[in-house]
């Protein structure tokens, strides 16, 4: 199967892509790059050295054999995304193109503007390629958990029945995001499910936790295939964080109570649901939402996690409680459903003493990468 990964120079993309390359799919990635870009206009760095994305896949090619189309460009721009469907002639589509950083969205209006922009644009792009030439093309979307906030109710799996004044009908699952991030991923599924629904068009939007880890089977074959790993406080997200804090001896940075509880699966697992869900596609006209993690912690539990893991490995690890930067509830009730990729398969990697052990072990080793300056959040949800 041919399967175009849209942002496979990213996170998730480019472990993704690999996979799918190392598991035969004929694969090509697009990607404008400019996740490297908005790194420098930060004045931050990955904590692991990432080659560009060409010396990548010329290193994927000549250790596996196995090629990886490349197309540069911009899916906001839809005779660009156009010309390259019908170049590579996609069965699947996995969407990983988005801005991604729920505090680069609140730095102020212009990053607020450009992540809605950029995300909803080019998922409307998308919609339309498919419609205009590729109507049995399936598109595998990442969304993210962030879509739904904390309701005082278990979480469904993207709809809910609901029986209201004696009648009963199933209905997309309310949303409370919580950063101009988060609603830009709510416009994208609103717009999917339009277009599956007028058009006939087959969509999985993929609900995910957040990520922690670094190496996949095909991230680990090399050092220039690593993937970037993320640590300051715009793009780092809470486990690998807290792991590259710990390793340098920084206090483990809690937002609030710590409190806040959400759903985390490792990078593995990513990869692997994206597989199942190309794999087991969606009927025409269907838009079916998964919600990808695997377990539900606190951040607070995770810290505590950590600092456990790194005092049995001779680290000296203290836990700060910081001012929230975001405005969220910090103790709340949290539950949310996860079958439906567990049903088509997915064997999970828990978070496991070993698991952290790796991870602190791989962030000591490029500890000295680490700007200590760029750690501490300095981005503010509230209006002054």
């Amino acid at each position: 199967m041919k399967v175009l990964v849209i942002g496979g120079d990213g996170y998730c993309g480019w472990a993704t892509a690999l996979h799918l390359s190392n598991r035969g799919y004929e694969v090509g990635i697009v990607d404008s790059l400019i996740r490297r870009h908005w790194d420098a206009t930060l004045g931050v760095d990955t904590l692991t050295p990432i080659a560009s994305i060409h010396h990548r896949i010329q290193r994927w090619q000549d250790l596996t054999g196995k090629s990886i189309d490349l197309f540069v460009g911009d899916i906001t721009d839809y005779d660009f995304l156009s010309k390259t469907m019908r170049q590579f002639e996609p069965e699947a589509i996995v969407h990983f193109g988005e801005q991604r950083s729920a505090p680069y969205s609140m730095i102020d209006r212009e990053h607020a503007v450009m992540t809605q922009v950029n995300n909803v644009v080019g998922t409307l792009n998308i919609l339309y390629a498919m419609k205009e030439d590729f109507p049995d093309c399936h598109l595998v979307k990442l969304g993210t958990m962030g879509e739904y906030g904390t309701p005082n109710i278990d979480i469904e799996e993207g709809y809910i029945t609901i029986e209201h004044n004696g009648r009963k009908d199933t209905l997309p699952y309310p949303k409370q995001p919580g950063s101009f991030y988060h609603l830009s991923k709510v416009h994208d599924s609103h717009n999917i499910h339009f277009a599956c629904r007028i058009w006939g068009l087959r969509a999985t939007d993929l609900n995910q936790g957040v990520v922690y880890g670094v190496l996949t089977e095909e991230t680990g074959m090399d050092e220039m295939l690593v993937n970037r790993l993320d640590y300051d406080g715009v793009f780092g997200t809470a486990l690998n964080r807290f792991c590259i804090q710990a390793a340098i001896g920084h206090p483990l940075t809690v937002y609030g109570k710590g409190g806040q509880t959400r759903g985390f699966l490792d990078i593995r697992d990513t990869v692997r649901c994206v597989e199942l869900a190309i794999a087991n596609p969606a009927d025409a006209g269907q838009f079916r939402v998964f919600n990808q993690f695997t377990e539900l912690f606190s951040v607070g539990d995770l810290a505590v996690m950590v600092k456990k893991a790194g005092t049995a490995m001779g680290l000296n690890i203290e836990i700060d409680h910081l001012n929230n930067p975001r405005v969220e509830l910090e103790e709340h009730y949290f539950n949310a459903k996860n079958t439906k990729l567990l049903d088509l398969g997915l064997q999970p990697h828990y978070l496991s003493d070993s698991l952290l052990d790796s991870l602190l072990n791989f962030a000591i080793k490029y500890k000295h990468r680490v700007d200590e300056k760029r750690i501490l959040p300095k981005v503010s949800w509230r209006r002054n």
